[in-house]
């Protein structure tokens, strides 16, 4: 996702903004915009730029067209930011497919592979070969 902010004003000017963004997007019309998360937003320290991440079930296509339709949608986003958010610049935002949920799933079946590995291996120590049986 996004860097961490490097003032505590820098941290409450991307939330806030985040909320503006994310309390807007599910209002836009656009059919290209998909079930949208808005997971973090990346302010520059000049105020005039910002990452805006998101993220989105579907495929790489349909994540790609609600990027584009994002993209679209920002003049309309920016204003609403400007008409909320008191800023000596409005940012100009642009959208970034926040992949840390693809990820962070990718990692679990990993774990859960391994696990899966593990109860079908033989115990460590164990010789399938020796009999219980005493030849005493």
């Amino acid at each position: 996702m996004s860097k961490p902010a490097r003032t505590p004003r820098m941290r409450k000017v991307n939330e806030l903004l985040r909320e503006v963004i994310a309390d807007e997007v599910p209002d836009l019309q656009d059919p290209r915009i998909g079930f949208v998360t808005i997971t973090g937003v990346d302010t520059a320290p000049d105020l005039r730029n910002a990452r805006v991440y998101f993220s989105v079930l579907g495929t790489a296509e349909e994540v790609e067209q609600s990027r584009e339709g994002l993209q679209h949608a920002a003049p309309h986003l920016q204003a609403e930011v400007g008409r909320q958010v008191r800023l000596k610049y409005l940012p100009k935002l642009t959208f970034v497919v926040d992949d840390s949920v693809e990820r962070g799933m990718r990692m679990e079946q990993i774990l859960r592979d391994l696990h899966t590995d593990e109860d079908a291996s033989p115990p460590s120590g164990a010789n399938p070969a020796a009999g219980g049986e005493g030849g005493s």
